[in-house]
């Protein structure tokens, strides 16, 4: 076998092949879920994946309403956050969040941002994930394809 003949195929942002996909979040436990789709956003399950190229897919996730946590969760599990003065640490609960307008959005956003990168590319990611509270979103003009996130590791 002749190794020399191989090339080491990096991608850019011109050979980059993306395509819209759509997660149905339906029973699906928010970490589990916002693990694959940082995957799906990173381009780490296709095979001229580049570190620091954006060369993922466009992710909507649908039903955002109906995710679930495991255990107690929803009651027991506190996300901090902090204006920057002093005194000002918040923190809410994910049950407490869900009430919120938009809530679901803000809720599978933060799960899948602490999963991507901490840089300018993470941001640029984050950008391509499209989250709906309900079954319906407006992205039909794009041609979307429907996956199973359980199939995938």
């Amino acid at each position: 076998m002749d190794t020399l003949s191989y090339k080491t195929i990096s991608a850019n942002k011109a050979t980059v092949n993306k395509e819209w996909v759509i997660v149905d979040a339906t029973d699906q436990v928010v970490g589990r879920l916002g693990a694959k789709v940082a995957k799906l956003l990173r381009g780490k399950y296709k095979p001229n994946f580049t570190p620091h190229v954006d060369c993922g897919d466009n992710v909507i996730i649908i039903n955002a309403s109906k995710v679930k946590f495991t255990g107690n969760k929803w009651t027991d599990k506190i996300y901090l956050s902090y204006t920057g003065y002093p005194g000002g640490q918040r923190e809410i609960t994910p049950a407490r969040l869900m009430q919120k307008p938009n809530g679901a959005e803000k809720l599978m956003k933060r799960t899948v941002k602490g999963m991507l990168p901490k840089n300018r590319l993470g941001a640029k990611l984050l950008g391509n994930l499209y989250v709906y509270e309900g079954a319906e979103h407006k992205h039909e003009a794009q041609s979307p394809k429907l996956i199973d996130i359980n199939s995938l590791k």
